[in-house]
């Protein structure tokens, strides 16, 4: 069956429905602004315990992304995520949910055919060009000299 790209559209259009835009985004962003409350104050709670701010920090980072790990080993993020949309793509919670899902889903083939080689399925292009783009830009900021 031949169909062009404007007869595809319609198609899908068709079959899909409007897009309840409002509440996707009120969704987004009550559970995006849930999960950095929720940081702020694992951030307090290390702080209360005598770390400094810098170490309150990164403990608050590390628990952040072991919560989303066991969340998503729990199968739990995937239905947050279903409800919440973008809001579940804090930075560092989606992140480590990206790592973690791959992981898990391809565990059946393996420990490094399976959960190894596919774990940064999602996340590696996201290293490789952040990581690639840092470097381009920390080189022109050596030949501009600041």
């Amino acid at each position: 069956m031949d169909v062009t790209p404007q007869e595809y559209e319609q198609m899908v259009r068709e079959q899909s429905g409007p897009s309840p835009l409002l509440r996707d985004m009120v969704w987004a962003f009550a559970v995006g602004g849930a999960i950095c409350t929720l940081g702020q104050a694992i951030l307090e709670f290390w702080k209360k315990t005598g770390l400094n701010e810098k170490d309150a920090a990164s403990a608050t980072s590390i628990t952040l992304i072991g919560l989303a790990a066991l969340l998503t080993g729990l199968h739990l993020y995937e239905k947050i995520a279903k409800h919440a949309g973008a809001g579940t793509l804090v930075p560092i919670t989606g992140f480590s949910n990206s790592v973690a899902s791959p992981a898990l889903e391809f565990k059946s083939e393996g420990l490094i055919l399976g959960t190894a080689a596919k774990m940064f399925t999602i996340a590696g292009p996201v290293l490789v060009y952040g990581i690639g783009a840092s470097i381009v830009y920390g080189v022109i900021l050596v030949f501009l000299g600041v």
